[in-house]
């Protein structure tokens, strides 16, 4: 059985949502699909959530499903939740799949605390020595990497001189003015190597999928997005205990898998969304999934490849450094996927028929990976 994307949208607005609780974000995003497919929620007996329990959103929602899932691996968990939910459609478990998204990463309306607390790995053997989040932790591995392979600080800020080329063609973007390397360069230093314009967005939002079987796909108004295949991993909570700095044992386990079981090869993907909460997760990205060999995708990109008009469009909403990025990001890549499959994203790719999303969940802690196509295998 091959299952089908048939729903997917993402909130009403984006950005900065005051007005709006982080379940409130989810349930509108929810409503959304729910539109988008031609359905109720009362027609879905499955959901799959993570940031929020899917407890909370069955009943916020007014669902009785007979499958949940509540995996949550930081930012790429939806990744896993449409492999576990395709999983399920082709079990009999469930017939119709919501997977919500919702973050208040901007305003903080009803948004959770963070878990973990001082018993953690992290805290116990990384916070001690002056680490603080994200920015802090990443920059490890970048380093390294810089070290190791030469890349220079011209063609990590090119990374987001090219994702503003795409923004800047997708009206939601939240911001969509030209940059140059001297622009993102000059920007604040925020955790060396990084300046603010290598760093993510902080925003308000959600998005939300529809899954079902290939053979209920046109009883939907919308052209359906096939699952062709997928793959997840887990390697580490903590940065300082990657095997290697440079590379993500997760996206190499989580990549090969989704081709292998998608039966493709890299010449048959036509567009590539890696997540990029930093500028340097689109390089290990290529690399990881065998696009590029070690110490190349800095080149690749600066030579223009993943740019509008390139070999291989990466990141085509903008991604998480000029589209939006509310901490989750991984929802936002999915729904992209799903445009560019449908043919209606803002900077289309004409004649893609197979796109690839990588997800990252933690600093390289957790990858899932999907491969969509427009056309039943």
């Amino acid at each position: 059985m091959t299952v089908a994307i048939v729903g997917a949208a993402e909130t009403t607005e984006l950005g900065r949502i005051p007005d709006m609780s982080q379940i409130q974000l989810h349930a509108d995003a929810a409503l959304n699909a729910f539109a988008d497919a031609g359905i109720r929620a009362r027609d879905i007996d499955g959901v799959a959530t993570a940031g929020e329990s899917p407890v909370n959103i069955a009943h916020y929602l007014g669902i009785a499903p007979r499958w949940v899932d509540g995996s949550s691996v930081g930012g790429c968990s939806f990744m896993l939740h449409v492999r576990h939910a395709a999983a399920a459609i082709e079990a009999g478990y469930a017939h119709t799949v919501l997977i919500t998204h919702g973050e208040s990463g901007r305003s903080g309306v009803g948004r959770g605390g963070r878990g973990g607390g001082g018993g953690s790995l992290l805290a116990q053997f990384e916070s001690p020595y002056g680490s603080m989040g994200p920015t802090t932790m990443f920059t490890i591995g970048v380093l390294r990497y810089m070290k190791q392979y030469g890349m220079t600080h011209e063609q990590l800020a090119m990374v987001a001189v090219v994702q503003r080329e795409w923004a800047g063609m997708n009206p939601r973007a939240s911001y969509r003015d030209p940059i140059t390397v001297d622009d993102v360069l000059n920007s604040r230093m925020i955790a060396y190597p990084f300046h603010l314009l290598e760093c993510c967005l902080v925003t308000d939002g959600g998005g939300a999928l529809i899954l079902t079987s290939a053979e209920r796909a046109a009883d939907f108004p919308h052209k359906p997005v096939y699952i062709l295949g997928s793959g997840e991993s887990v390697e580490t909570p903590m940065v300082s205990q990657m095997k290697d700095l440079t590379s993500s044992q997760a996206f190499r386990i989580a990549g090969s898998e989704a081709m292998r079981s998608a039966g493709i090869n890299h010449g048959d993907v036509d567009h590539m969304m890696v997540y990029d909460a930093f500028a340097h997760l689109p390089i290990w990205g290529l690399e990881d999934l065998g696009f590029c060999g070690r110490g190349e995708a800095p080149a690749f990109i600066e030579d223009g490849n993943t740019r509008p008009g390139g070999t291989l469009p990466l990141n085509t909403n903008g991604g998480g450094l000029s589209y939006m990025h509310s901490g989750m990001y991984g929802m936002y890549a999915l729904q992209e996927s799903v445009r560019q499959m449908r043919g209606t994203a803002p900077a289309q790719v004409p004649g893609a028929a197979v796109s690839l999303c990588l997800g990252v969940g933690g600093m390289f802690a957790a990858s899932g990976c999907i491969v969509m196509g427009n056309e039943l295998p």
